[in-house]
């Protein structure tokens, strides 16, 4: 599982039909509690993560599980937002 910031959405008009209605956010990857020059693009179905806020990223087979279709060409899923006040 990765952690990172969420910096921006990808708006995509023309995708396969497996992903209308999928969010894509660009997420800059942290180590360590600090960013790093690694960035990623994650689907969010359910989160409904925003722009600068930290999320949990799992990522290959277990995105496309989490999905629920393991046929689904997914490879990043965010799937909860880090609370600050903890």
């Amino acid at each position: 599982m990765l952690r990172g910031k969420v910096i921006g959405n990808i708006v995509s008009t023309n995708k396969l039909d497996k992903l209308v209605g999928f969010k894509f956010l660009e997420i800059q990857i942290m180590e360590n509690t600090q960013l790093t020059d690694k960035y990623i693009v994650a689907v969010d179905r359910t989160v409904s993560a925003g722009i600068g806020e930290e999320v949990l990223v799992t990522t290959g087979s277990g995105a496309r599980m989490a999905i629920g279709d393991e046929s689904c060409p997914v490879d990043a899923l965010v799937v909860g937002v880090i609370d600050k006040n903890q």
